[in-house]
């Protein structure tokens, strides 16, 4: 197996990209990021390649951060394009279609790399969840922005204020996911399911997906200010002050310590 973070192979007009630190459950560090928006790059570059596949080696798809990096104060970001966001692909646009092959647990930030896709695979069984909030945190990479906007609103608080996990059968009822098939044909689901896209007409495609994101992208219906409101900036704000808080401190300590978490409120 490659020593690489992230593999990166292309089949007819589809792009493979798969996460790479199966010993670290795919956990997100600089290289992962780096390896894996560099791929995705390098796909939106290619006129070849008309739909692309992310997934992940080994039994998860992603378990989020790598912990122990942010722990040692070491980031986990692109350091040439930090404006990609968690993953090397959060907040990385391509204009084709993006498939996430979901091989695995997709917690944390993995749920924020499947849902910044444009279609979900996923095995049976396989749990989904945004803990952040058991942790003094909040979903700052795109759970927060973008659950509400792909399931009802009240699915996606339940998602997000509870922090506790669903199955994959549970995100397909709820429609966050598109299919859940078999662990060992998650890949190849979505691989055929990139085949029927790729046949057709690649502008086509590229045009109907800006033209879907575009058309889903209107404002809040509570307060007229909200409407005009960048929803990243906002996201980034509530992520600043919520990281300044001692819950902050005391969920990764409790976390560390393998104990409950002693919540002050401030």
């Amino acid at each position: 197996m490659s020593n690489e973070a992230a593999l990166y192979e292309v089949d007819g007009h589809v792009a493979t990209i798969t996460l790479n630190r199966p010993d670290a459950m795919n956990a997100v560090n600089r290289a992962l990021s780096t390896a894996v928006g560099d791929a995705l790059e390098k796909a939106n570059n290619d006129p070849s390649v008309h739909v692309v596949i992310i997934t992940g080696q080994g039994r998860a798809f992603c378990a989020g951060a790598d912990l122990k990096d942010i722990g040692a104060g070491n980031p986990i970001d692109h350091p040439e394009h930090p404006e990609w966001g968690f993953g090397g692909v959060a907040q990385h646009w391509s204009d084709k279609p993006v498939i996430a092959a979901v091989n695995g647990f997709a917690l944390g930030g993995g749920f924020e790399i499947a849902v910044s896709c444009d279609l979900i695979v996923a095995a049976e069984g396989v749990k989904f969840g945004l803990p952040e909030v058991k942790r003094g945190l909040l979903a700052g990479a795109g759970g927060v922005v973008r659950t509400a906007r792909q399931i009802p609103l009240r699915r996606a608080l339940e998602l997000v204020l509870t922090g506790d996990f669903i199955t994959a059968e549970t995100a397909a009822e709820w429609g966050l996911i598109n299919r859940v098939v078999p662990a060992d044909t998650v890949l190849e689901t979505a691989r055929e399911l990139a085949e029927v896209i790729s046949k057709n007409a690649p502008l086509s495609v590229q045009y109907s997906k800006e033209g879907v994101h575009k058309a889903t992208s209107a404002g809040s219906d509570w307060h007229a200010d909200w409407s005009n409101s960048d929803p990243w900036q906002v996201n980034d704000e509530l992520w600043e002050r919520i990281a300044a808080t001692n819950d902050a401190k005391e969920g990764a300590t409790a976390f560390a310590e393998k104990r409950e978490p002693k919540w002050s409120g401030s």
